[in-house]
């Protein structure tokens, strides 16, 4: 019999809200957040209700700015640049340090809001936190040396990200940039995130680091935020179609830009043997549910290797279970430790949900649902934005889930008779982030590799964006700018000498093991 679960006392939304009140009551007031900008937290736009993919109960929404405040604070922000572009290093390096020691402090409180914000498990949720805190701190203990003869630029950084990273990749980004000397503009993501944004924002903006973060839709925003003479560069992690956007106004404007979007990322099997290794890393593989930039909802087999590929793949994926993040069986239980919380919201469920049931219907092979009747959730609790793992073999051309990211827990498996048919289906989103390749020949990973279109190619183990000193890029749709990561991170928001190229879409960066 499953036991009657019970939310972890002291997890609730309101308990984290008012920890956010006692904290920061600079950016949190009553039930609502603030918006940063001009060095002040202020009560701009009109409040967007919001609810908790983890059980649809309302949370903070992010307040709806119009144009014309943002290009004011875009214009504020560059005051604050040209002020801070002068601060000496050793101090900015030291308002960083404290920013971190803060974020350190309050780091449960962040992962909390994440998990209800953004519907991350708790490990994960902690995880995404530290990373910004240890990212930064790798970045804090070396800059020297990466901004020897380099100067700011002349305008803020624009950072508009998407909703899955908001600690290690928008305010890692965030802290990295303005210890380069830039005044930093954020754009809180739509779909999740506002409450945790603020409250990093809170802290950094107490040590004096000058930081903007505002909220509102991409189209209200895009003419301050990507097109307005005063930003210096544009920092963009999303989707493609908004991505494609973005691209084509900082092409005609000549601006700076960082646009990471996604790509389908797969994995090949081709004359393999070690399974086990294999099966062994699925259940990561769907950590935080493919919700992920660098997941792998492709798989790319060698015909003869179908049956090998079932008897591994199947028991390792029928291991994950689904759950509320925050439930127990007792008040002293640790937090659960679910493989699959819920997606970003039930639309997105919803969508993918309908996505699978339309494959099958023209074609698909379902080899693989979750059972709904062993997910962990509280009595009576609004399950509507989870979704069960699937995996589905030949999707059908027509589908989405033959060309594009699913972002959710769906696999897909295509057979391949020849090399060149593997490298086409692990070809197929013209581009990627990532990709892996498993063959027990090293010789066969050379030959084919380089004609693998992603970024970073593994050989039988996968590959992640890395924050500290290891680049990151994509090649074709999935990447425009300049690759960051280490030195190139500093380089992308700094000047260098006169004629100098900068990183980018270049080949000579592309990263093997």
């Amino acid at each position: 019999m499953t036991p009657t679960l019970i939310l972890k006392p002291g997890t609730a939304w309101s308990d984290a809200w008012q920890r956010c009140l006692a904290v920061a009551p600079e950016a949190f007031r009553d039930d609502r957040v603030l918006t940063l900008w001009n060095a002040g937290w202020r009560p701009d736009g009109r409040v967007l209700p919001a609810v908790s993919p983890v059980d649809g109960s309302p949370v903070a929404g992010p307040p709806r700015l119009d144009g014309t405040t943002a290009h004011r604070a875009v214009r504020a922000a560059l005051d604050q640049h040209r002020a801070w572009r002068h601060v000496p290093l050793p101090e900015r390096r030291a308002r960083v340090t404290a920013t971190l020691d803060a974020l350190t402090e309050h780091r449960r409180l962040l992962a909390l809001l994440l998990v209800w914000e953004i519907g991350k498990p708790w490990r994960l949720a902690q995880a995404d936190v530290d990373r910004a805190i240890d990212g930064v701190r790798w970045y804090v203990d070396g800059i020297e040396p990466m901004i020897d003869g380099r100067a700011p630029l002349d305008g803020p950084v624009s950072n508009i990200a998407s909703w899955n990273y908001p600690m290690s990749v928008l305010v890692h980004a965030l802290l990295v940039q303005a210890l380069a000397g830039n005044a930093v503009v954020a754009k809180t993501p739509t779909d999740g995130g506002v409450a945790c944004l603020t409250l990093a924002s809170a802290l950094a903006a107490r040590e004096g680091l000058p930081v903007t973060l505002l909220s509102g839709s991409g189209s209200d925003l895009s003419k301050a935020l990507v097109r307005a003479p005063e930003i210096g560069c544009v920092s963009f992690v999303g989707g493609r179609d908004t991505g494609a956007a973005v691209a084509t106004a900082v092409a005609d404007l000549g601006k700076r830009h960082v646009l990471e979007q996604e790509g389908l990322n797969t994995w090949g099997i081709w004359n393999f043997s070690d399974f086990d290794a294999l099966a062994a890393l699925v259940p990561q593989l769907f950590d935080y549910g493919k919700q992920r930039c660098t997941a792998y909802p492709r798989f790319v087999v060698q015909r003869d290797l179908f049956d090998a590929l079932l008897a591994a793949y199947l028991p390792a994926v029928r291991t994950l279970r689904v759950g509320h993040p925050l439930a127990v069986e007792q008040p002293d239980d640790p937090l659960p430790e679910p493989d699959l919380g819920p997606l970003i919201n039930a639309a997105k469920a919803k969508e993918l949900r309908d996505q699978v049931a339309e494959a099958i219907e023209r074609g698909a092979v379902p080899l693989h649902r979750g059972d709904p009747a062993e997910a962990r959730f509280l009595p009576g609790q609004d399950t509507s934005a989870y979704v069960q793992p699937v995996t589905l073999l030949h999707p059908p051309p027509s589908s989405p889930l033959h060309h594009a990211e699913p972002f959710g827990p769906v696999d897909t498996v295509v057979l391949v008779d020849t090399e060149a048919e593997l490298l086409a289906a692990m070809n197929a989103s013209n581009g990627a982030l990532v990709a892996t390749l498993s063959t027990d020949d090293r010789a066969t990973y050379d030959r084919l590799a380089p004609h693998i279109r992603a970024f970073k190619v593994g050989h039988g183990t996968p590959r992640s964006r890395g924050d500290r000193d290891e680049l990151f890029g994509g090649l074709g749709a999935s990447w425009r700018g300049a690759f960051v990561g280490g030195e190139l991170l500093v380089r992308a928001v700094t000047r260098g000498p006169a004629g100098e190229r900068p990183p980018g879409n270049f080949p000579e960066y592309r990263l093997l093991p």
